[in-house]
């Protein structure tokens, strides 16, 4: 578990729109992922990120140190400087060991989330573990962790009220929304349909908005989405060039630029002196900071809504010791999980020797002998040497299994 590590940037410790700092375009993803993987030694890489949050775990020998992480940041982007490295480790939250699977089985359990109790933490977390595994990043360790840390959740998620009436950052962005009194007229604008917009847009078809304009990179999805609000569809290069006026925005690209630029913006609202809203839930953000010197536009972004999540927080504080009882239950049996499995590489030799061992036997140490041999008893010693070489390969593993599993 030594092997075990996590750098991460949370809400936390970082401010959110800085977290944007990490994200990767899945374009790059393949080739940046494989670049860092490279240049730190590491064995297994699994890349997170959220709206608020960017981890990195790594199956790695060394100790994360100041030269480790120099090392890291510098070959996560080769084009930052000095201060952009220098910060990046300043602020970077490093967990080793047992403490990187408490921190990563809090993640899932969303106790780490900024909006404790949301569960798409858990989906997020297994989509982020099979992309890097289709990508070849992963091995052994990795997936044993992940294996256990979704059911750890799923785990939470049962037998506690953590989740209870359960809440979201799209949620949290919705409540905002509607407490300015929105119109049900109000024209949408819908940028990106991925999941976070694909879930905000139901909010929105659920409480009977219904004027919706969908832009997307891929038309195929704008559209799909589009369909199911009974609304427009369009690509986002077409977004610059729209006339159709727009009360709300809402935001949410994988961009590493911002999306909606000042130039964009202005063709967008033209003429149109009222103030706008804009949910941004992207990170990076999809809207140019600039606009918000220049325009009346109500923000509603991630980092504005933490205060909403502090109360959600205190609803639920509660039940935060329950989760941790669970949380350290299951790192005292993912120990015991990690010590079989060591049994199991160790001796995954075993079966191939023995099967050699057999072969020997039968077509060279005793060939003479079996040649004299009908084909009725050729039969059953050969059923008697199946039924042997199973247990010569069972027996042992099960006590060397029992062995070190009873050791503390």
């Amino acid at each position: 578990m030594n092997r075990f590590k996590i750098i991460a940037f949370t809400h936390k410790t970082t401010d959110i729109n800085d977290i944007g700092k990490f994200h990767i375009s899945d374009a790059d993803l393949k080739s940046r992922l494989e670049f860092l993987k490279s240049s730190v030694n590491a064995e297994e890489l699994l890349y997170l990120s959220t709206c608020n949050r960017v981890e990195f775990m790594l199956s790695v020998n060394e100790n994360i140190d100041q030269l480790f992480l120099k090392k890291f940041f510098n070959s996560f982007d080769t084009n930052w400087t000095d201060t952009e490295i220098n910060w990046s480790i300043e602020n970077a939250k490093v967990f080793e060991g047992e403490n990187a699977l408490r921190h990563l089985f809090s993640v899932a359990s969303s106790i780490d989330s900024l909006v404790v109790g949301e569960r798409e933490i858990i989906t997020q977390v297994r989509n982020a573990y099979e992309k890097c595994n289709e990508l070849g990043l992963t091995g052994d360790l990795i997936r044993l962790a992940i294996k256990r840390t979704i059911e750890v959740g799923k785990e939470v998620y049962t037998h506690t009220n953590i989740a209870r009436n359960p809440v979201s950052v799209v949620s949290l962005a919705y409540r905002k929304l509607r407490a300015l009194n929105v119109k049900l007229d109000a024209r949408f604008l819908i940028i990106g349909s991925g999941v976070t917009n694909t879930n905000m847009a139901q909010y929105l078809k659920k409480h009977k908005f219904a004027n919706f304009t969908v832009f997307n990179r891929t038309l195929e999805n704008a559209e799909k989405l589009a369909a199911d609000l009974n609304g427009k569809a369009f690509p986002l290069s077409e977004l610059a060039d729209y006339k159709g006026g727009f009360d709300i925005i809402v935001t949410c690209t994988g961009a590493a630029e911002s999306v909606i630029t000042p130039a964009i913006y202005k063709s967008l609202v033209g003429d149109d002196k009222s103030k706008k809203v804009v949910i941004d839930l992207a990170i990076p953000n999809d809207l140019d900071a600039e606009i918000l010197n220049n325009y009346d536009v109500n923000l509603i972004a991630v980092n504005n809504l933490q205060e909403v999540a502090k109360e959600n927080l205190q609803a639920r504080e509660k039940e935060l010791e329950a989760c941790k009882v669970i949380i350290e239950n299951n790192i005292e049996e993912f120990k015991q999980i990690l010590k079989a499995r060591k049994v199991e590489l160790a001796m995954s030799e075993v079966p191939k020797k023995v099967k050699e061992i057999r072969e020997v036997a039968m077509n060279e140490v005793f060939a003479k002998e079996l040649s004299s041999m009908d084909a009725q008893s050729k039969e059953v010693l050969d059923k008697i040497l199946q039924y042997m070489e199973k247990k010569y390969i069972s027996v042992p593993m099960k006590m060397a299994k029992d062995i070190l599993t009873n050791q503390k």
